[in-house]
């Protein structure tokens, strides 16, 4: 994925997947055009923004969108199931936003700048949904904490496919695990939502990141542990 979806904007793209770099807060002026189960998806958005998941409700969601209940049940078994399409959507979308970022023949320093600052712009732009995914997925039971867990093996799949690209190894970057990868993506989810919650800066969460994982990739410290 890495420099791939400079098209992010282009046809053949659900206007709903092209919030990145115009923030997901356009979502909810989606066209009368676009697809019911876009808009459903756009206006469960609204929904989470304005309170939450808890206190969303279908009939404010496909207020949001423009249509009906009918249609809202012909796309989507019950709320839950539309609130989980978002998740979905979302994580998917952030996940291509910072692969694409990523400039491979960069150092790799900068190559951990480009990723981190995606993803913490990302996040400021939509804190609210941010706090919802973090907090109110896995109250969903066992379909949330799968569906939790799911987005944070994918983005610990994405760190170490960076990891291990030609450009990191050539710097001397170590192979990050999956282990390694899921406590620093897990470290990182909870860090931003303790800073939107306390009303903190997000400048510092991407300070502390870019330290911590840059002390993980350090090739000085792999080369300081490595037998002689």
């Amino acid at each position: 994925m890495a420099g791939g979806r400079a098209a992010a904007g282009g046809a053949g793209i659900p206007p709903y997947r092209r919030w990145y770099g115009g923030g997901m807060s356009e979502l909810p002026q989606l066209p009368l055009s676009a697809g019911h189960r876009d808009r459903l998806v756009a206006g469960m958005a609204a929904a989470v923004r304005a309170h939450g998941y808890r206190d969303s409700t279908v009939t404010e969601v496909v207020a949001h969108a423009r249509t009906s209940r009918r249609s809202f049940y012909e796309q989507f078994e019950d709320r839950e199931a539309c609130y989980l399409a978002l998740f979905d959507v979302v994580g998917e979308l952030l996940v291509e936003a910072v692969a694409a970022s990523v400039d491979p023949a960069a150092g790799w320093e900068e190559q951990v700048d480009q990723a981190l600052g995606t993803y913490v712009d990302a996040i400021a732009s939509e804190p609210e949904l941010t706090v919802s995914f973090i907090r109110e997925v896995p109250a969903l039971g066992a379909v949330g904490t799968a569906r939790q867990r799911d987005a944070i093996e994918s983005f610990a799949r994405l760190l170490m496919r960076l990891a291990s690209s030609d450009g990191m190894q050539r710097s001397g970057v170590s192979r990050v695990s999956m282990a390694t990868a899921v406590l620093l993506v897990g470290g990182l989810r909870e860090l931003v939502a303790h800073a939107i919650e306390h009303d903190e800066p997000l400048s510092e969460v991407r300070a502390v990141a870019s330290d911590v994982i840059k002390s993980v990739l350090d090739p000085g410290r792999v080369t300081a542990r490595a037998p002689h």
